[in-house]
C-alpha cells in the first residue's frame, strides 16, 4: 500500500513505534531550523573573533535582523543594486558601535550550511574591520583569504 505525499510535506505521523515504558513514540533527531542554525553561526563567529580580539567584541553590539529595512535598503544599494548583507553603525557619545547582520540575504547567497557559516563569519569580520580600522589578520588570524 502506497501513501500519498500530496503537498510535498514529507512523512506524516510518528517515525518510530511507541516506547514500551512511556507509550509515546521516540522523537527522531532533526537538524536545527534555519533561524536557530543562523544564530548558532553568529554566536560561533563572535566567539572566534573574541578569542583573538576580546576588546573588539566588548566594544561593538552585534545584532541580527531578517532583512534590511526600507531606509537602509534605499541608502545602501550600491551601483550594482545588490542587497546589503550587514550594516555597520559607528559609535557615538552615548552608544557603542553596532553591527546588524541580515539573515535572509546571507542565506540566499550561501550554497549550503557550511557556506553560510563561512559567509556569516566573513561578513562579521569585514564589518568589524570597517568599524575599527584594524587589519583582517589582527581580527581573525586563522582567516585563509
Amino acid at each position: 500500500m502506497r501513501t500519498r505525499d500530496r503537498h510535498g510535506r514529507g512523512i506524516r505521523g510518528p517515525m518510530a513505534l511507541p516506547n514500551d515504558l512511556t507509550d509515546r513514540p521516540l522523537r527522531t533527531p532533526t537538524r536545527p531550523r534555519a533561524r536557530a542554525y543562523f544564530m548558532a553561526c553568529v554566536g560561533e563567529s563572535i566567539a572566534r573573533i573574541g578569542q583573538h580580539c576580546p576588546d573588539v567584541v566588548d566594544a561593538i553590539d552585534i545584532g541580527v535582523d531578517e532583512v534590511p529595512d526600507q531606509r537602509t535598503l534605499w541608502n545602501d544599494l550600491g551601483e550594482h543594486g545588490t542587497v546589503p548583507l550587514a550594516a555597520a553603525i559607528e559609535s557615538s557619545a552615548t552608544q557603542h558601535a553596532r553591527i546588524v547582520v541580515y539573515r535572509r540575504p546571507l542565506e540566499r547567497r550561501a550554497v549550503d550550511r557550511e557556506d553560510l557559516r563561512l559567509l556569516v563569519h566573513e561578513t562579521l569580520v569585514e564589518q568589524i574591520v570597517a568599524l575599527t580600522g584594524r587589519g583582517i589578520d589582527e581580527i581573525d588570524p586563522e582567516d585563509d583569504r
